[in-house]
């Protein structure tokens, strides 16, 4: 059900709002989870290897991909909190048609440069074919991917976070029988479990669509509705573009470091991959947390209730900080055991190195909680502009690493790498986001009283 953050608490209509993106968020995470846990039990260490050495071009591709199709919400967030339903469906029309030009666009380029980017990636040629195999499934499964993401991003722009939640359920349930069936059953190996995955992001992009065509009808475009508006179409892509960006950004740096680390070996490759999904999991909160900071916002930037803004942003923070210092805590003492879940007890390097890169990071989770919610809080007032640099000094700081110190200190420095990250995009969102908030709420305040 579609709901407004216009009115009540602040935190209370966050925090109902960010549970079950949470929970989503946690469900999503489960796929990749799944993915690596079957894997890595029952087809060995470099298989795992495989399908985590592709994770830094996915989120490079991926990640843009779901930037620009968060920005393209924001508008349609704010003209649902001005209850300007006519504009918020020529919003929805038009971020859906440059959605699926993405989709023709990057589907057909990155599943003929599959070979390059692995080479680009310096994959081992011990688990090359399995990282092949897999990447070109997710590539060429792009589309169910896309699609579920604009669909789920237009649900929770008018408060519904609860549907989209419900269909990743759907969706795990399914993944977890495809998993075992493709891999245990048919012997597809990692092109099963990717293929697992797709089918799985198919289905749920598929119920998100019925739903919406049966239930919410202000949602759908109609006739007078679906023409192209040069104007609003650039106002899509001024905020969502460089949502993708900064996301492409992030990743790039991602994609330098794990090209360092993949230097180190398989050992270090199965151990930053294990990690990684453990932090990925982890990290779930933070992303809900921060999408219904970003969502309250814009509702409320559309309202032209200025100061709830700085009210939801504060209680955010403090939430995010909260949980980060719980969960930073929770990786240092149990981070190693938590790797178990990929790996097994005898592969003693790979469990040990691990470890050790969950208790390295678990000092700054904190840190998180800053810049999660103040870079989306940022982007939800329209300001994705700015927003990108925290993606630029994150880019910065794992390229210093990866290109000075990996070579220097191994995988210390790839276990400090995002910690360094995180701390400089926190240290400029947090400073940004004050700077436009209290902008925002003196310049409309100014205007009203005239």
């Amino acid at each position: 059900m579609a709901k407004s953050m216009v009115e009540g608490r602040p935190l209370k209509l966050i925090l109902q709002f960010a549970f079950p993106l949470l929970l989503g968020n946690l469900f999503q995470q489960a796929y990749n989870i799944i993915d690596a846990a079957i894997v890595g039990r029952v087809l060995g260490a470099n298989a795992l290897a495989a399908v985590g050495a592709t994770s830094s071009v996915q989120f490079l591709i991926l990640g843009f991909c779901f930037g620009c199709m968060a920005g393209f919400a924001i508008p349609v967030a704010q003209r649902f909190g001005a209850m300007n339903y006519e504009s918020m469906r020529r919003y929805i029309y038009l971020g859906g048609m440059l959605t699926i030009g993405l989709m023709v666009v990057l589907t057909l380029s990155c599943s003929l440069l599959t070979n390059q980017i692995l080479h680009l990636l310096h994959t081992p040629e011990d688990i090359y074919a399995g990282a092949y195999d897999y990447i070109l499934v997710l590539f060429l499964g792009m589309p169910f991917t896309l699609g579920y993401n604009f669909l789920s991003s237009i649900l929770r722009a008018v408060g519904d976070s609860k549907m989209p939640f419900i269909f990743l359920v759907i969706a795990t349930v399914i993944n977890i029988v495809l998993d075992l069936y493709f891999i245990m059953g048919l012997g597809l190996g990692c092109m099963g479990a990717a293929l697992a995955t797709i089918i799985a992001q198919g289905i749920s992009a598929i119920l998100c669509l019925i739903f919406i065509r049966f239930r919410y009808d202000m949602l759908i475009p109609k006739k007078e509705d679906r023409h192209w508006n040069g104007k609003k179409v650039g106002n899509l892509l001024y905020i969502g573009v460089p949502m993708g960006l900064q996301f492409s950004i992030t990743a790039i740096g991602s994609m330098m470091l794990q090209a360092a680390n993949n230097g180190l070996g398989a050992v270090y490759v199965s151990a930053f991959t294990a990690s990684t999904r453990i932090k990925q999991f982890a990290m779930s909160p933070f992303d809900a947390l921060a999408t219904g900071v970003s969502t309250f916002a814009s509702q409320n930037y559309g309202a032209g209730k200025y100061k709830r803004i700085d009210q939801g942003i504060k209680k955010g923070v403090n939430v995010g900080i909260a949980y980060g210092l719980f969960i930073g805590a929770v990786l240092f003492f149990f981070g190693r055991d938590l790797s178990m879940i990929f790996i097994e007890a005898k592969e003693v390097a790979v469990l040990d190195a691990a470890g050790y890169y969950l208790r390295c990071t678990s000092y700054f989770w904190w840190s998180l909680g800053i810049l999660n919610v103040t870079r989306l809080a940022i982007q939800g007032l329209g300001y994705s502009n700015l927003a990108i640099f925290s993606g630029v000094m994150e880019l910065i700081a794992r390229a210093i690493v990866s290109l000075i110190f990996v070579p220097i200190f191994a995988f210390t420095a790839v276990a400090f790498a995002d910690p360094i990250a995180w701390l400089s995009g926190a240290l400029y969102c947090g400073i940004v986001c004050i700077i436009i908030v209290r902008r925002i709420i003196r310049e409309k305040s100014a205007a009203k009283e005239v």
